[in-house]
């Protein structure tokens, strides 16, 4: 689909100049839930790349139904090493169950907000992004600018990484990466570690009258979920701490869970998915052995004692490293001197900013709108917070013309 105003033909809508908003309402009519795919809004975005000359690659997943954007505006002498990634996920969460009071895929002002799916997380940092670019392009600078646009990062960080894979090949080495999820504009500089993990216990069936020659899948279950409580209880009491986040220790929580067929049936499954988020330096296959540990020295003996087949099996269910950015880092110190920022913000939340620093490329989180405002009902982003985004990445793209420019 191309966006395409009233009055102009298609061709003038590829190469024309859309405003930030323009573009947030190009981005927000792409219905681009995680569960649909993101491919419309990808290839209208390299299409209009494309007619202002700039060239863009694309890293597709399995199924090619999906797709990351990558691409570079140069230096001013055509160099495309070094230089700033601004980096912003396209899928949204789903809008099912929520009520709105406007179309959550057509935006919507009021009272100075933008209302829509994505306005806040993330698509109106992108917007805002590709809004710069004709202006990006008019600037002498001594170091590139990328865009890099994923897909699937709201169920675990899964696209970037396939983006990611390919920076080696391609000889792609930035020098640092603002993420632009919503902080109202302020500098975050670390994030908790996201791990997901699926269990599914096996037990053995049999009526409830015969108890003994079963095997409770869900009793079974239950042990484990107090166990990984247990967990989560010796962390919040103990820690280790960083009293810079609001939930300053490790958290350990389950948060799905389904077993049984019927009331008067021993169970032979049981399903759960738990998650922890860690503090950055807190190593998480250390947390999972943990886990791992009771169920092979304590539960599974307990299990196969009374049915020898019993098996507890637990998946990765995807994983997105924290971030833990240094203040020396030139990103760093950018950031925070475009927006005067010196405050030290590190959150629960994640992001793809640990992606990044995890090829060694220094990472900041810096975007429009409050992260309280995502994924709710009636998702609005300020327009003063837009209006300061473009302020900021003005300013960062002018930082990139100076003859010390390392960002």
């Amino acid at each position: 689909m191309v966006f395409c105003p009233d009055g102009l033909d298609q061709d003038s809508a590829v190469t024309r100049t859309p405003t930030t908003r323009e573009w947030l309402d190009r981005l927000v009519a792409f219905d681009t839930t995680s569960r649909n795919s993101n491919l419309d809004l990808i290839e209208d975005v390299r299409d209009w790349l494309k007619g202002r000359g700039i060239e863009s690659w694309l890293a597709h997943n399995p199924e090619r139904t999906k797709a990351n954007l990558f691409a570079t505006l140069p230096a001013h002498d055509g160099s495309t090493q070094g230089g700033i990634v601004l980096s912003g996920h396209t899928d949204v969460v789903p809008v099912d169950g929520q009520t709105w009071d406007s179309d959550p895929f057509k935006l919507m002002e009021r009272d100075g907000n933008l209302y829509g799916r994505g306005t806040c997380d993330m698509k109106g940092f992108i917007a805002t992004a590709l809004a710069m670019v004709p202006e990006f392009q008019t600037q002498a600078r001594r170091k590139p600018i990328h865009l890099a646009f994923s897909y699937d990062e709201e169920i675990g960080c899964m696209g970037a990484p396939t983006m990611l894979a390919e920076f080696a090949d391609r000889g792609i080495r930035p020098d640092g990466c603002v993420v632009g999820e919503p902080t109202s504009m302020q500098v975050v500089v670390a994030h908790k570690g996201i791990n997901v993990f699926h269990c599914k216990v096996h037990g053995r069936a049999a009526h409830s009258s015969l108890t003994p020659m079963g095997s409770n899948a869900i009793e079974y279950a239950a042990r484990l979920i107090c166990h990984i409580r247990d967990l989560a209880d010796a962390y919040k009491a103990n820690g280790p701490f960083d009293k810079f986040y609001d939930v300053p220790y490790t958290t350990m929580t389950t948060n799905l869970i389904q077993g049984g067929i019927a009331l008067n049936t021993i169970p032979d499954l049981c399903e759960f998915s738990y998650e922890f988020r860690n503090l950055p330096d807190m190593k998480p296959v250390e947390i999972q052995a943990t886990v791992k540990r009771y169920v092979a020295e304590y539960l599974l003996p307990r299990m196969q004692a009374e049915y020898p087949d019993a098996r507890i099996d637990i998946v990765d269910g995807g994983a997105a490293p924290g971030l833990d950015a240094s203040e020396e880092a030139a990103i760093t110190q950018l950031a925070r001197a475009l927006t005067q920022d010196r405050q030290i913000r590190k959150v629960a939340y994640g992001t793809e900013a640990g992606l990044f620093q995890a090829l060694n490329i220094p990472t900041v989180v810096c975007g429009p709108g409050s992260i309280n405002n995502a994924h709710r009902p009636n998702e609005y982003v300020p327009l003063e917070q837009l209006a300061q985004c473009e302020g900021f990445l003005r300013n960062l793209g002018q930082a990139l013309t100076e003859p010390d420019a390392k960002g």
